[in-house]
């Protein structure tokens, strides 16, 4: 069956489900994104446009049915990266052409992850374990009390409308150390246009490889295919970034919690919401009670989820032999160990405090998977700005504001 494969956004998610199209089919990927990112620049695997519009509601579905008369007779298999784009889809299945081929969970589910505060209080009775979490509303002044210490994170609640907006200071996820700090970020995040709610959350101890991912892919049957477990070396470090994988490792985990038992949680979860497609599973190994603390959901495969293609399940396959050609598979716990880096070996030698991680990614090296950096995708002008890339990452990490 002929079809084209059209991404909706132009970060490093975008990019690499591209490479995954082209890898399994040698088919370039049509992308369109609202402004453009280096990560998809000077590639010769898609054919990228860009509409300033895409966040908005009407715009994006008018944008949506002028590709599909622009690609008449062929199936589109539409894959979003961000949940912007996936609750626009969800709630308008009904109005986009039937051309489209997509897998995503309800919108009701969709706003049930997508709002932390909802994500939380929805979910406190399921098996998932949650850190201790208090709420803020930003059209109030009085901060709660908390029965946990500082350090304390916070994060918006609706992430939709936070990544919407743009002001000094702004970071994806703050750690915070006192009544004092607390005030003023907060403060700021009033003063920069979010006035949603807030989410004041115990900092679970441990450094960056007490976190894990786990990538899910839940068929259009609503069974789940598929469940990776990578334990985290390093996270992001600059201000938009923290809490994205910088280095992991699949099938590698040197805590004590107990893997099985969580992959079996999750799975069972997926399946009991009556979740459909990719989703990205993000947790922080609690080691007071060696548990995995739950800190997220993403409605959509994640920024660093390549490496489940890695291990034999290309995303962009799985999508198509589902949802064009009506093929499931058996569930499979993906555990086998494969090492994705988007930082330099450099790096991971000095910031990786992890001794035995740090150990077996350097042993690994020689094998490590780079979701930006795909061998088919020969242009020297991209090849020299991934190597500035790679360079810049130093100062990153030099100077960042999480420590």
């Amino acid at each position: 069956m002929d079809f084209e494969i059209l991404i909706l956004g132009s970060d490093p998610n975008a990019y690499y489900m591209a490479r995954c199209g082209y890898e399994a089919y040698h088919k370039k990927a049509y992308l369109i994104g609202k402004e453009p990112l280096a990560f998809t620049r000077f590639s010769n695997i898609l054919s990228i446009q860009y509409e300033p519009k895409m966040w908005q509601e009407e715009e994006f579905l008018k944008i949506l049915s002028e590709f599909q008369k622009g690609h008449e007779g062929k199936k589109i298999i539409l894959i979003s990266t961000n949940e912007t784009y996936v609750e626009f889809i969800s709630k308008n299945k009904d109005k986009i052409h039937q051309d489209f081929v997509f897998n995503y969970p309800s919108v009701e589910i969709i706003k049930s992850l997508t709002n932390k505060e909802n994500f939380y209080k929805t979910y406190q009775s399921s098996a998932l374990v949650f850190p201790k979490t208090t709420y803020f509303d930003c059209r109030h002044d009085q901060i709660p009390e908390f029965d946990f210490t500082y350090p304390v994170i916070v994060k918006p609640a609706h992430v939709v409308s936070y990544n919407h907006l743009r002001f000094s200071g702004k970071n994806k996820i703050y750690k915070i150390n006192s009544l004092e700090e607390l005030s003023a970020t907060i403060t700021n995040i009033k003063n920069g246009g979010y006035k949603e709610k807030l989410i004041i959350q115990e900092f679970i101890p441990g450094d960056d490889s007490n976190l894990f991912d786990a990538v899910v892919y839940v068929n259009t049957k609503g069974k789940v295919e598929f469940i990776t477990f990578a334990q985290i070396g390093l996270q992001e470090r600059i201000s938009s970034m923290v809490g994205n994988a910088a280095v992991l490792i699949n099938g590698f985990n040197t805590t004590n919690g107990n893997v099985l038992k969580q992959v079996k949680i999750i799975k069972k979860f997926m399946e009991q919401i009556q979740y459909r497609g990719f989703a990205e599973v993000d947790m922080k190994y609690d080691p007071r009670d060696n548990t995995f603390k739950i800190l997220e959901i993403n409605a959509r495969q994640g920024r660093s989820s390549y490496y489940a293609t890695a291990l034999g399940k290309n995303l962009v396959k799985t999508i198509v032999d589902d949802c064009l050609y009506d093929m499931q598979t058996k569930y499979q716990f993906l555990d086998q160990q494969v090492l994705l880096s988007f930082v330099p070996k450099g790096i991971i030698k000095k910031y990786v405090k992890n001794k035995a991680f740090k150990k077996q990614a350097l042993k690994m090296w020689k094998k490590v998977i780079k979701p930006m950096d795909a061998p088919c995708d020969k242009n020297f002008k991209r090849f020299l700005q991934l190597r500035k890339r790679w360079l810049h990452y130093y100062i990153e990490y030099k100077n960042s504001y999480w420590k």
